[in-house]
């Protein structure tokens, strides 16, 4: 089901927004709140919305776990990545990061 990778993906945005701080400070843990979804939408703008429970098994048809290690990102075209596999330095360092 599209909405739900757009659920996972519209966390992303609004941590690439940040990927220049990141680059400079430490990284900080996305806040997502529990019975909310995030979207992205075909526009590239993000919302989110309050769920409820009575169709929570609709939602979930279709639906794909997010896998550990995936990075999100925005292009400089402005469309939303994913990348799954290493984005750490073995020191710990975003490997991406502002190069000053």
């Amino acid at each position: 089901m599209a909405f739900s990778t757009r659920i996972f993906l519209v966390t992303a945005v609004l941590g690439a927004f940040a990927a220049p701080a990141l680059a400079q400070t430490a990284a900080t843990p996305w806040e997502l709140k529990p019975d909310t979804g995030y979207a992205y939408d075909k526009d590239g703008k993000t919302f989110s919305y309050k769920m409820g429970t009575s169709n929570a098994g609709e939602l979930l048809k279709g639906a794909k776990k997010v896998p550990k290690g995936t990075l999100f990102f925005l292009g400089h075209n402005g469309q939303l990545y994913m990348r799954s596999g290493p984005y750490l330095e073995g020191d710990g360092k975003f490997k991406f990061g502002s190069d000053q």
